[in-house]
């Protein structure tokens, strides 16, 4: 186990030497520096668990330099000594972020006792931050699986909007992934130690949704005997997403619209407000902009929740993504279902990538596992696909009249990617799904038969 690493900053040479002498005869390694200008390289190089600072030192002070450490090694634990032991530069160095301070002169035993404590608390520090680090890969943005440019698009917006208290609006088709992407919000949030929870608007019938969501005083109404606090105000100090917020009653928008103006709610039968601190996430499937046109949604709540909208791609438009992802509920699944020596065959992932997954990740999530629970075997292969996803015996190919001379397969398939190309206005993403291949598989093609930009381009413009 290596030792644990103290830097002594001390101007006495006297001093500085006993100090790192008794120390080093404890076990500890040591280092030292007669300034502060002295002691910043060290700190650059390696990790100290502590830090003894004079307060007086030629440079800069004590104090400037533990400000420093605080601001630049949090974990590094520091202890202060001074000749004055003055009850305002004690004050002054534990606001500053010192763990503790020592007088001189400096006894050895109080010393030593002072130093074991303050790595003690070291070793603290640095398992929550461990565990911090843990949560935050198990909950936050780490846990979503990807790396498409339109995925991370969608997730550095998320990420930028996680350290403030904005509302924010996630919107995209049902599978998608909203309510991972709200969770990450959540975690990586100053509101992280806080409470998150979700309220899905279509699944709670109206009469109880008010509520659920604002509670209601005893009589209100038949069957209140008690007082009862509804979720936003269970929830404060932490994080709400109403999911599918475009099935909420218009009645009820106007409520939410309160609560993200004024930060307040009302009771049911209630005579005066609540205040709660209650950060809003929104998601939906649904084109708020056309329910706002049609009357059933409020305007004025629709631009409240517009202010930065997240948009996130359906799993046809990050085909790229596909693979990463069935290897990923794979491992999830022979976990989870006991099977560890499970393995699968390359034509899974390939049918799995051509495949255009109508119902998105959750879609995915959900074919592996059944895959893993139901297979025969100890290795997946194509007959273990779900009907949707494997070709089956038969399938309709329009009819064609070969030439009796024979004909190239790859000139035959390079023309059958250039009119699909330009059937479809020169989008690869929709002419790979009329080809019925991913949007993968049709750049590879593209590349091999020598398709470059300038031929794409004029497809595009209908020249080709």
């Amino acid at each position: 186990m290596a030792r644990e690493r103290i830097l002594i900053v001390e101007d006495d040479e006297g001093l500085r030497q006993v100090t790192r002498i008794q120390l080093e005869r404890q076990g500890y390694e040591t280092s030292a520096a007669d300034s502060a200008e002295g002691a910043i390289p060290i700190l650059e190089k390696s990790l100290q668990q502590l830090v003894i600072t004079d307060l007086n030192l030629p440079d800069i002070s004590g104090i400037e330099l533990l400000r420093r450490i605080s601001l630049e090694h949090p974990v590094t634990a520091v202890i202060v000594m001074t000749a004055y032991g003055t009850v305002q530069s004690a004050v002054e160095a534990m606001k500053a972020g010192a763990y503790d301070y020592i007088t001189k002169p400096v006894h050895p035993y109080e010393l030593k006792a002072l130093v074991k404590r303050s790595l003690d608390h070291h070793r603290l520090l640095e398992e929550v931050q461990g565990l911090r680090t843990a949560l935050d890969r198990k909950f936050g943005f780490e846990e979503i699986i990807g790396s498409s440019p339109v995925l991370l698009e969608a997730l550095d917006v998320a990420a930028r909007l996680a350290s403030s208290d904005a509302t924010v609006l996630i919107y995209g088709e049902t599978g998608t992934g909203k309510e991972l992407v709200a969770k990450a919000i959540h975690q990586t949030s100053n509101r992280r130690d806080g409470p998150f929870m979700t309220i899905n608007c279509g699944a709670i019938p109206r009469e109880l949704l008010e509520s659920e969501l604002f509670g209601h005083v005893k009589g209100s109404f038949t069957g209140a005997v008690t007082h009862k606090k509804g979720k936003v105000e269970m929830l404060d100090g932490g994080t709400l997403l109403l999911d599918e917020i475009g099935e909420m009653p218009l009645d009820l928008q106007v409520r939410i619209l309160r609560l993200i103006q004024e930060r307040e709610i009302e009771k049911i039968g209630a005579t005066a407000p609540t205040k709660v601190d209650v950060r809003i996430v929104a998601a939906t499937h649904r084109d708020l902009a056309a329910m706002v046109k049609q009357g059933t949604f409020r305007e004025d709540l629709y631009y409240r929740l517009l202010v930065v909208p997240i948009k996130l791609p359906p799993l046809r438009e990050r085909s790229g993504d596909i693979e990463e992802l069935v290897q990923h509920f794979f491992r999830k699944s022979r976990v989870k279902h006991n099977r560890p020596d499970m393995t699968m065959r390359q034509e899974v992932l390939q049918y799995c990538s051509e495949y255009s997954w109508p119902g998105n990740v959750r879609e995915l999530e959900n074919a592996v596992e059944r895959m893993v629970l139901l297979a025969k075997g100890e290795e997946l292969t194509a007959a273990d696909l779900p009907d949707s996803i494997r070709p089956q015996a038969g399938d309709s190919v329009p009819p064609m009249q070969l030439p009796e001379h024979g004909v190239s397969l790859e000139a035959f398939e390079k023309q059958m990617i250039l009119q699909a190309l330009k059937k479809c206005g020169g989008n690869q993403t929709q002419a790979a799904r009329y080809l019925s291949m991913s949007r993968r598989t049709l750049a590879y093609r593209l590349e091999k038969y020598g398709v470059h930009s300038d031929t794409l381009k004029a497809l595009k413009q209908g020249a080709a």
